[in-house]
Formats: C-alpha cells, sequence, structure tokens
C-alpha cells in the first residue's frame, strides 16, 4: 500500500491556530562587513574549487569522482562529470568510485579500491566530512571534498568546501551546481535539473525556492516538477537528511540503493546517460528497486515504538536488510505528536552483520521548538551520560550528519548501552502520562492502518 502524506486530523478551530511551520530558507544567511550575503559557502573556498576543476580539465590525466550513494550526492556526481567534460576533460579520463554498503572513504579497502585506479585527482562529493588521512596514499594525488554535513573536520590536505556553517544550509548537488555554473556559459543549462534533482532528494518536494537559493525557474519551465520528483523517487540511495521538514510522503523516497542487493551502479549509469529526468523514468532495473523496497517498507513500518522515559524519544526497531530505517523513521516522525516528543529514532539491525544502523528525524510537532530540536546534540547528551569509556567505543559513526537529520552506525552491545541510557521502555513519571493519553488521541485521528492507540493500550 503507497501511505499517502496524512497531517493529523483536526478541527476547523485548531487549523487556524496551527502554528506556522517555517521554510527552509527562510533564516537569515551569513553576511560579510560589507553586508554581503555569505552563501552557499566560503567565496575563497568556492574560487578555489573552480580552480581545482579547471585545472583537472585541463590535465588530461585520470580523475576520480566519489560521490555518495544518494539522489544528492549522484546528481553532484554528475554535475562534476558534465561540468569537467564541457571543459575539455576526456570522458575516458574520469572513472567514478562507489564506496561499498557500510563503509566510508577512510575504510582502507575503499582507499585501496581508489588507489589502484590511478587517479591524479579525487572529487570526494556529499561524503567524507570526517577526521582522516589523505583521501589515499598517494601525495602526489590531489583531492576536493565537496559537501554540506555537519563537520570541522576533513581528510588530511583535502581542499574542502563545506556548506554546513552557511545557513540556508545548501544540499551538496546544490552546493556543487553554485560552483560550476560560471565556469562555462553553456555550463548551467546541462546541470540545472540535476541541481533541482538533487535538492529535492534531500529537501523534499514541496522546498519553496527562495533566495539565497538560486532561481530555478528556466529549470521547472524546461523539466516539470512532477518528472523531476519521479525521478528522484527512483534514484534515491540514501533517505534525505532533511525531507521530513517538508514532506511526510516518505513512501516516495525509494532507491535501487536501499534494496538488499545494493545496486548503486545502476543509479549512477541511469543518471549519467540521461538527458532529463524522463529518461530514468523507464529504467527497469530502477523500477523493480522501488517495488522491491515499497514492499519491505510496509512490512517493517508496523513495528510499534518505544518511549525514553523522558517522552522525549520515540524508538522504533525493526530488521532489514534493506536500507529502509531512513524512510521509516521519516514516516514516523510526520505522524507521532506529543507536547514532549523531539526525536523519533528507528534502529536497524539487519543492515549490517553485528552492527546498529539508526536514523533520527526530528517530530513534526517538534519543529518551531524554542530552543530548536538538535539530533546531534541531543545525541551526545545521551552518551556523556555513560560513566565508561561508551563514546570511544561508539567511534566516529556515531551521530554524524546534520542537526536535524542523523543517526549512526554502531555495535550491537553500544546500541544497547545507549538504549539503557535512554531509559527506553521504562515508565514514565506520573507527568507524562497525559502526553501519552494526548498522543494516543491524536494518532487515533490518523488514517493510517496500524494505529498507535493499539500500542499504548496494550498492558506491559
Amino acid at each position: 500500500m503507497k501511505r499517502k502524506a496524512v497531517d493529523i486530523v483536526e478541527s476547523s478551530n485548531s487549523k487556524r491556530q496551527r502554528e506556522h511551520l517555517l521554510g527552509y530558507c527562510d533564516v537569515r544567511p551569513r553576511q560579510d562587513d560589507q553586508g554581503a550575503t555569505l552563501w552557499p559557502a566560503s567565496p575563497g573556498a568556492i574560487e578555489s574549487a573552480r580552480v581545482f576543476l579547471k585545472e583537472c580539465a585541463s590535465s588530461q590525466q585520470k580523475i576520480l569522482i566519489v560521490p555518495d550513494k544518494d539522489a544528492d550526492g549522484l546528481d553532484a556526481g554528475v554535475i562534476v562529470h558534465r561540468t569537467l567534460t564541457a571543459l575539455g576533460a576526456a570522458a575516458s579520463s574520469i572513472d567514478v568510485h562507489l564506496v561499498a554498503k557500510g563503509n566510508t572513504i577512510h575504510d582502507e579497502e575503499e582507499r585501496e579500491a581508489m588507489k589502484k585506479k590511478n587517479p591524479r585527482y579525487i572529487i570526494v562529493v556529499d561524503q567524507g566530512s570526517s577526521a582522516g588521512p589523505e583521501v589515499i596514499d598517494d601525495p602526489a594525488v590531489k583531492s576536493l571534498i565537496i559537501d554540506h554535513h555537519l563537520s570541522d573536520d576533513f581528510p588530511k590536505d583535502a581542499l574542502v568546501v563545506s556548506a554546513c556553517h552557511y545557513p540556508p544550509v545548501a544540499t551538496s548537488s546544490l552546493l556543487t551546481y553554485e560552483i560550476c555554473k560560471d565556469l562555462r556559459p553553456d555550463i548551467a543549462p546541462l546541470i540545472g535539473y540535476m541541481c533541482a534533482m538533487g535538492t529535492h532528494g534531500d529537501l523534499g518536494n514541496t522546498l519553496k525556492w527562495a533566495p539565497p537559493f538560486p532561481d530555478m525557474q528556466d529549470v521547472f519551465k524546461t523539466h516539470t516538477k512532477k518528472s523531476i520528483n519521479d525521478a528522484v523517487s527512483l534514484l534515491n540511495a540514501r533517505i534525505v537528511p532533511f525531507s521530513f521538514l517538508f514532506t511526510s510522503n516518505a513512501a516516495d523516497c525509494h532507491s535501487a540503493r536501499r534494496t538488499a542487493r545494493f545496486d548503486v551502479v545502476s543509479a549512477w549509469e541511469a543518471l549519467l546517460a540521461a538527458s532529463s529526468p524522463k529518461d530514468i523514468l523507464t529504467n527497469r532495473r530502477l523500477l523493480s528497486a522501488r517495488a522491491e523496497i515499497n514492499e519491505e517498507v510496509e512490512r517493517q513500518t508496523h513495528t510499534p515504538p518505544k518511549f525514553s522515559k523522558d517522552g522525549k524519544i520515540a524508538v522504533f526497531r525493526i530488521n532489514s536488510a534493506a536500507q529502509v530505517h531512513p524512510v521509516i523513521a521519516t514516516r514516523w516522525a510526520g505522524h507521532l505528536k506529543s507536547a514532549k516528543l523531539e526525536i523519533v529514532l528507528v534502529a536497524n539491525s539487519g543492515y549490517l552483520p553485528g552492527k546498529v544502523n539508526f536514523s533520527c528525524r526530528i517530530a513534526r510537532c517538534a519543529r518551531n521548538r524554542d530552543p530548536p530540536v538538535n539530533i546531534i546534540s541531543s545525541l551526545k547528551a545521551v552518551a556523556d551520560l555513560d560513566t565508561t569509556d561508551l563514546v570511544t567505543r561508539m567511534g566516529e559513526n556515531f551521530a554524524r550528519g546534520h542537526k536535524e537529520a542523523s543517526g549512526g552506525i554502531i555495535g550491537i552491545k553500544e546500541f544497547e548501552e545507549l538504549m539503557a541510557l535512554m531509559k527506553v521502555g521504562e515508565k514514565s513519571d506520573p507527568s507524562s502520562e497525559g502526553e501519552k493519553k494526548t498522543l494516543k488521541k491524536t494518532v487515533q485521528k490518523s488514517p493510517q492502518k496500524n494505529k498507535l492507540d493499539g500500542y499504548f493500550g496494550k498492558k506491559s
């Protein structure tokens, strides 16, 4: 069953009183001393990236693109590919490396695999924002990181362009578009729809394109929003970091990479060969993957939640070889509602052997809280309650990503310790009982099949 985006049913009075939710671009960007807008990243870093790309293209040496595997990362990677060829690089000199399931670019097997391709230049997009050695162990290789994930640490000696400290934070595809679009007059028309696809993949298909985001009217005149959004639903390899802020239609965010077979190559090749979003819509492999993941999401979504003792975190546990935990987190974040609830956490113990992959999203009812909910800070605050070495054992893959959408990959033992620190499943204080009753009444009005009143009505 394809679940429709449904808001909680409310009376006409409550609808009128509903708090206005700010749009993604409704934040004040940074400015320099003269009042000029600083966006989407440091002007110096953007210019350095342009110089880097021109050098790559003119060198006629081997270039390796290393994109993340969601729509944002893949689109950003193809934007780089098309920009390089427009600047004169031979297509045969450009290669791609797709990181294996569960790995990062810092894993030794990935560094070795990249090194074997003998690149002279490496361009990493939508990943890599964490401390580490050189991207590969070769001092002659130059590396560029283009990313938007929250971090102040990056691979050694890499040139970095990061959007994470320049609100409204650009997606990696949008950041890459802004870097590339003016390098030649004919580049923007080639990459505009890919920028839109990647951005909708991360920020949702109801995004309002407002300054400082670029004016994309020409793109949407040439390529309909429907074709762009339908293509995103096939390509999106990893659930969007921010889509829960702007759309609750998580059922439409599917991909080849989310399947147990982890077929990212099909998504990359389809996007690289396309001349418009419509070209992607007939790809049989991607259509098959969407059907497969639809079925798995529906099968896993009905898992009942447990709550932290303070009522701020709802925890869902699933066991799936497919990467459906972000989709389910996004879905439930749009439905659960209470005065205390802040974060929806979905933990998948079946995606990687011996690990728990978990995704966190801010509950829709908590979007406008003051102070704002910060998932990374909340997760770290829980971990800091530990008096042993839990933080060290969880490592670098804990609480990564964005303030609004985070998660991690940690050992099973460490995850259970984290749940114990949250006091998940423990009886709440008497003052919290009213919250559950409120949540029960709210969800009963939702038309979805697995209603939470059944969960809260059960005796433990």
